[in-house]
C-alpha cells in the first residue's frame, strides 16, 4: 500500500472525517489521503460502531460503505437522519446506473464506486463540504436576502431552515441548496448542468444529470409538493426545472 507525502497547507475544517468500511486496508488508505490534506479521521468497521462514533464525535462528514456487517450502510444512513443530517459520501461495489439512483434516493449525499482513486475520494470530499461549510459562488442567482419566500415556504439562508408555515422541514444540504437556487432565480427556467453547477460547487463531469432529478425527487417528497400541480418546483420539459408561481390572494 502507497501512503501519500504529507501537506503542509490542513483543510480548514475543525471536526472530523468518520471513515467507515470494514476492509481495515481501505479505511488506512483511505485515512492516509485524507490526512495528508489535514483532515482529522476517526475510523469504524462495522455498522454498530459508526453510528456509535457518528454520534459521540459529530463528524463534518461520513465515508460510509454500503456493504458492511452488524448493520448494512442503508441502515446506518436512515438511523443517523433521524436526528442529523451529516453529509454521507457512500462507497459502493456496484457501479450500475440503478444502484447510484437508490443510494441518492436513500440520502447520500454522492457516492463513489469501488475500486476508486483515493484522490478522487478526496476530492468528493471537500465538493461536499465545500457546499455544506463553505457555500461558494454559483454561477446562477445567489440570494441577496437572508429570508426567501416561496407561496407557504419561508426559507432561512442563515440557519438554513425551512419552513412549511409553522412546521420546520428537514432538508440535506443539497435539498436546501437546490431549493434555494431555483428560488432565488426569480421564476427562470434552469437547467440541469446549472443546477448541477450550483449544488456541486462545480461543472463535475462524473456527476450525472439524473442525480438532479433524483434530489428533486427527494426535494417534493419532504416538502409535498405534487409535480402535476407543483407549488414549489415545476418541471421545464426538455430544460430543466424552476420555482413555481407565486400564488395570488383571489
Amino acid at each position: 500500500m502507497t501512503t501519500p507525502q504529507p501537506n503542509a497547507e490542513p483543510y480548514p475544517t475543525t471536526r472530523p472525517i468518520l471513515v467507515v468500511d470494514d476492509d481495515r486496508k481501505i479505511v488506512a488508505l483511505v485515512r492516509a489521503y485524507l490526512e495528508r490534506e489535514g483532515f482529522t479521521v476517526i475510523t469504524a468497521y462495522d455498522g454498530r460502531e459508526a453510528l456509535s462514533q457518528a454520534r459521540a464525535e459529530d463528524p463534518a462528514l461520513i465515508v460510509l460503505d454500503l456493504m458492511l456487517p452488524e448493520l448494512d450502510g442503508y441502515e446506518v444512513m436512515r438511523l443517523l437522519r433521524a436526528d442529523t443530517d451529516v453529509p454521507v459520501l457512500m462507497l459502493t461495489a456496484r457501479s450500475s446506473l440503478p444502484e447510484s439512483i437508490i443510494v441518492l434516493e436513500k440520502g447520500a449525499d454522492d457516492y463513489l464506486p469501488k475500486p476508486f482513486s483515493p484522490a478522487e475520494l478526496v476530492v468528493r470530499v471537500k465538493a461536499v463540504l465545500r457546499r455544506v461549510e463553505q457555500p461558494g459562488k454559483a454561477p446562477v442567482a445567489t440570494p441577496k436576502a437572508t429570508t426567501l419566500m416561496q407561496n407557504d415556504l419561508t426559507i432561512d439562508t442563515e440557519r438554513y431552515e425551512v419552513r412549511r408555515g409553522d412546521e420546520l422541514v428537514p432538508l440535506t444540504p443539497v435539498e436546501f441548496k437546490l431549493l434555494v437556487t431555483l428560488v432565488a432565480a426569480d421564476g427562470r427556467a434552469l437547467t440541469r448542468d446549472q443546477l448541477l453547477d450550483a449544488v456541486y460547487g462545480s461543472d463535475d463531469g462524473d456527476v450525472l444529470d439524473r442525480t438532479i432529478d433524483v434530489h428533486v425527487g427527494r426535494l417534493r417528497e419532504k416538502l409535498g409538493d405534487d409535480a402535476e400541480q407543483p407549488l414549489y418546483v415545476m418541471t421545464v420539459r426538455g430544460v430543466g426545472y424552476r420555482a413555481a408561481p407565486q400564488l395570488t390572494e383571489a
